[in-house]
């Protein structure tokens, strides 16, 4: 048993010294999955930001219709973007505020835990307000989000069903 442990540690050293083509394709592949890594698609702000948007809206219409079920996937829908915002995009500025929306998240998804319409109303409009002061704060004021008017997504029925 002894003998066949130094046998195989002195294969590990010798094929791990200096020189070896071991070493040479190693290097080789890590270079290559540097690359791929470099090249891989990462989603932009922006298009996280829009998902945002339609979560937020299709958020709205399912407390409207307290289809408790939606709106419970629909939160935590947003609270994963906001994750995936900070994993794929840490290196903007304005994602350092980000964080400034988990509270309000929070009390959205405790509303809707306690099925309460009114309470989910004013967490809502609290979130609604959050995302704006954000937007203030990274310099795109002009991007207002409000509470949804009318129903933008025809192809979906918000009421629970049943």
């Amino acid at each position: 048993m002894k003998a066949l442990l130094v046998v195989l540690i002195a294969i590990s050293l010798f094929s791990c010294s200096p020189g070896s083509s071991n070493e040479a394709l190693l290097k080789n592949q890590i270079d290559s999955l540097q690359t791929k890594l470099s090249e891989s698609y990462k989603p932009e702000l922006g298009e996280l930001m829009t998902n945002i948007q339609a979560h937020h809206a299709k958020l709205w219409y399912a407390g409207q219709y307290q289809n408790w079920k939606l709106a419970d996937y629909e939160i935590k829908e947003l609270q994963e973007i906001v994750e995936n915002i900070k994993k794929y995009n840490s290196d903007r500025n304005e994602v350092k505020l980000i964080g400034m929306v988990q509270g309000p998240l929070t009390q959205v998804s405790n509303s809707i835990q306690n099925r309460n319409s009114k309470q989910f109303e004013d967490n809502f409009t609290t979130l609604t307000k959050t995302c704006n002061a954000c937007h203030l704060a990274t310099k795109y004021e002009f991007n207002v989000v409000k509470i949804p008017e009318g129903q933008m997504f025809s192809n979906q029925d918000f009421k629970p069903s049943n």
